[in-house]
């Protein structure tokens, strides 16, 4: 198992996200196959000292539904980030980069943050 470690120290959300995204799915790999998983771990320190712009941490709005009338959550990426921390916020980033089938759960095991 090959194992990267990547601080993000004021380094901008979306750019680690993608990096982060493209090493897990296993795409800088000679032997890549979309249909595998890759055999690497990452590990992310200093999440809470990444660089997050203002404007996007009170724009940027996960939503949830319940899947009861009315049951549409939305919180911003500010509330986000206070209540659950940055780890939180970046694994969200990450996790969207990753295509949606059987393999995204265990892709996303192999993922560790660290504030």
């Amino acid at each position: 198992m090959k194992e990267y470690k990547i601080d993000v120290s004021g380094k901008k959300l979306g750019r680690v996200a993608s990096e982060i995204a493209s090493i897990l799915i296993g795409k800088n790999s000679p032997d890549f196959q979309k249909h595998t998983v890759a055999d690497v771990r990452v590990e992310v320190i200093n999440a809470s000292k990444m660089d997050i712009d203002e404007k996007k941490s009170r724009t940027k709005v996960y939503t949830n539904y319940t899947g009861f009338p009315g049951g549409l959550r939305k919180r911003t990426l500010e509330e986000v980030a206070t209540k659950k921390g940055h780890a939180e916020v970046l694994e969200k980033a990450v996790t969207g980069m990753i295509h949606n089938n059987k393999l995204k759960k265990i892709i996303v095991k192999n993922l560790i943050i660290k504030e």
